[in-house]
């Protein structure tokens, strides 16, 4: 098993990572004629947590990559040992490949919306179907439950911080979209907003 997590966790958050940032940003700017990364780079507090998010993605990268090259150095470093369990791990492995597929999904549902970012610039659809009808952030919700089963998978304090930080920081970027969709979309938000859940609807 620990030479199967040794492979599967790289190339999983490589693969997440091309796909899902890169392969969708490519699709959209060639629709669109634009780049969809409209981070701030700026002195702003939204820039900064811009900042932020890049530094733990290549944290993580890192990371994993330790875990690759230098495996008996990485797995006992920081391990939860309460944790280390067959059935946590399997576990962990279904909620990161649901979550990728969750996350692909709402990409495409998305098309020309997706952004990484708030684009002040251009103003986008709001996207009120598929599995925007649960969550009205889909895409987050899939790289928390992602960081979930990293951490079941891997259970490490290193692992347990990339969830914490990670889901902090997303905290923050929603609320930032929040404030600027309801001035881009008004009541028409306002009613999608107490209709569906910030994470996940369950009816």
């Amino acid at each position: 098993m620990a030479d199967f997590i040794r492979f599967f966790i790289p190339s999983y958050f490589l693969l997440f990572f091309i796909v899902s940032f890169l392969g969708i940003s490519v699709k959209v700017a060639k629709q669109m004629g634009k780049n969809p990364n409209v981070l701030p780079r700026d002195g702003s507090a939204y820039a900064l947590v811009g900042l932020y998010f890049k530094l733990i993605l290549l944290a993580l990268f890192a990371y994993v990559m330790l875990l690759l090259w230098f495996p008996e150095s990485v797995f006992p470093a920081f391990k939860i040992q309460l944790l280390e369990s067959s059935f946590f791990q399997y576990t962990g492995f279904f909620l990161m490949m649901a979550a990728f597929i969750w996350v692909v999904i709402a990409q495409q549902q998305m098309k020309d919306s997706w952004r990484i970012g708030i684009d002040s610039e251009i103003k986008t659809n709001l996207i009120t179907h598929g599995l925007f009808r649960f969550s009205r952030n889909p895409i987050f919700l899939g790289i928390i439950i992602s960081l979930v089963g990293f951490f079941l998978v891997f259970p490490t304090a290193i692992a347990f911080s990339f969830l914490m930080i990670g889901s902090i920081l997303m905290q923050i970027q929603i609320r930032l979209e929040e404030e600027y969709l309801l001035k881009e979309h008004g009541q028409i938000y306002l009613a999608y907003k107490k209709r569906v859940n910030r994470m996940l609807s369950l009816y």
